[in-house]
């Protein structure tokens, strides 16, 4: 008996009978990001796609401390706090394979992705990124085609069993082997160029011949998108921005073929006109995550400017450099990917696009310094003169009684304004069923 199709498979379905609608993936675990984007969801009538990397979530902790289960119920938790309708929050897993791995011997690194891509299946995590790009300590140094795809048929197969075992419905899983550098590139110069139709059509094939050979016919037909590279990235300091008329033969070749989109990786910092194209142009599962973090980031710092007017130093939080401390103490995270002098790699701890420091928000040094600046802010009646000089448009909000002049309120509404464009651009509230 056939399964009733998902949200997700709904949307996708409206788009391919010709709905300028999407998918906006919000990739991303800090908790004042997934309530904005929970705001906006409601406020755009949309499903909240939510989704976790390999190396953010898996079966030791990943660098969040959280398995899959425990990711599931935090970010439910969440929803349920916000009074968000948990059938509308549809969980994802992003790069789902060998990729936390690549240091160990092929055998033993799909050992651990079978592991790790149960625990996502088996904890109900819908949508699934089937992601076997890399190559491990004894790979060749460059992987065929063919090998890629008989290791995620090889996940895949798990994955069914996972989910099945465990009750869930079955998943729908993400293609490909044009897979940007999660997070942005070190330098823009290493970004790939548009994907060639034929090389797409290549991964199609082969995925759709390992899928069969390991008896997955299913599990095909619930194949949603293929990622590709459009022609969009970002490192620290550059944006590649999106060129229709670079993707048209790709956008093209995808029309083609039925039941499919694209999924666009790396979308952060596009302009909103350029995300409606891409959406159009069936690059239609938007994922951002750094530049969500990165308003994250600024208006957490407006909020020390505006302390820092209203309060003597010795009560101030001193969160920026209590956040610069903690990157400096534990560099592994930003370290490679900041070239420069010192000076040069502060501005770009600070800054960056790339915007390392979401890596640090969990330290406890770091957690106790923002603790601080909301009970210092919260503790005060913010002066409309400041809110309008750090927070212009949260200012509006406040002075026309839309929007509470407090710590929380002002925080999310900040990083909801770099996440409505992605709602508006999927605009997808009429394929919801």
């Amino acid at each position: 008996m056939n399964q009733p199709l998902s949200p997700v498979q709904h949307i996708i379905a409206a788009h391919r009978r010709g709905e300028a609608v999407g998918i906006y993936s919000v990739c991303c675990s800090h908790p004042s990001v997934l309530r904005a984007a929970m705001q906006v969801a409601l406020q755009h009538d949309t499903i909240l796609l939510v989704e976790a990397t390999s190396n953010q979530v898996d079966q030791f902790g990943g660098y969040t401390g959280m398995t899959p289960p425990a990711f599931r119920d935090y970010v439910q938790q969440l929803a349920l706090q916000q009074n968000f309708p948990l059938g509308r929050l549809v969980l994802g897993g992003d790069h789902l394979g060998p990729n936390a791995w690549q240091q160990l011997d092929a055998a033993t690194a799909m050992d651990h992705a079978a592991t790790l891509i149960a625990a996502y299946a088996a904890a109900g995590f819908h949508k699934i990124h089937l992601d076997c790009s890399m190559r491990c300590a004894d790979d060749p140094a460059i992987l065929s085609d063919e090998l890629i795809a008989a290791r995620s048929a090889q996940l895949c197969a798990i994955a069914e069993a996972a989910a099945a075992a465990a009750g869930m419905p079955a998943p729908v899983y993400v293609i490909g082997t044009e897979v940007p550098i999660p997070g942005g590139e070190a330098n823009l110069a290493q970004a790939g160029a548009v994907t060639a139709p034929s090389a797409a059509a290549r991964t199609l094939d082969v995925h759709r011949q390992a899928f069969y050979a390991s008896e997955l016919h299913s599990a095909w037909r619930r194949v949603i998108a293929m990622v590709v590279q459009p022609g969009v990235d970002f490192d620290h300091s550059q944006i590649q921005h999106y060129n229709s008329s670079d993707a048209h033969r790709l956008s093209n070749f995808i029309a083609g073929q039925p039941g499919l989109v694209f999924e666009a990786h790396s979308t952060d910092y596009q302009r909103e006109s350029a995300l409606h194209s891409m959406v159009r142009d069936h690059f239609a599962i938007l994922k951002v995550g750094p530049a969500a973090t990165f308003a994250l980031r600024a208006a957490l710092q407006a909020l020390c400017a505006i302390e820092d007017e209203l309060l003597p130093a010795e009560q101030r939080s001193q969160l920026m450099q209590v956040l610069d401390d903690a990157m400096l103490a534990r560099p592994a995270q930003w370290l490679k990917h900041y070239p420069g002098s010192a000076r040069a790699q502060r501005l770009l701890r600070r800054y960056g696009l790339s915007d390392r420091c979401r890596y640090y928000w969990g330290e406890a040094s770091v957690q106790a310094a923002v603790a601080q600046l909301q009970a210092n802010l919260d503790g005060l009646t913010i002066p409309l003169a400041l809110l309008g000089q750090f927070l212009p448009q949260q200012y509006d909000a406040v002075r026309d009684g839309q929007l509470a002049a407090s710590f929380n309120a002002l925080l999310e509404h900040h990083i909801a304004l770099a996440l409505a464009p992605y709602a508006r651009a999927c605009n997808h509230n009429r394929a919801i069923c």
